[in-house]
């Protein structure tokens, strides 16, 4: 069961289209959270195993990926099954960013 407190910032990231990405900080702004970028890191890290909410599209305002880990790089395969390329270790924000 999703978190009910979170549920502003899952309806966002729901919304992000596959293939496309958006950063914490515009996620937190699109559901009416300013400068609170953390607690969408904080919702997303909340989810159940399997949950229905696309968070590996949500990445740093940097367009890289701040997991680490096996988190990290399930996140990198995930985001390149849906057609995202990486160049290194970052996502070009201005072809694949979702401004909402």
């Amino acid at each position: 069961m999703l978190d009910p407190r979170y549920a502003p910032i899952y309806a966002v990231v729901a919304r992000i289209p596959r293939g496309r990405v958006s950063s914490y900080g515009r996620v937190a702004a699109l559901a009416g959270l300013p400068r609170r970028a953390r607690l969408v890191g904080k919702a997303l890290r909340a989810l159940p195993p399997g949950a229905p909410v696309p968070w590996q599209r949500v990445l740093n305002a940097a367009g890289r990926i701040s997991l680490r880990g096996e988190a990290a790089e399930l996140q990198r395969a995930l985001l390149r099954a849906e057609g995202v390329e990486f160049s290194g270790a970052r996502v070009d924000l201005a072809r694949y960013g979702w401004e909402g």
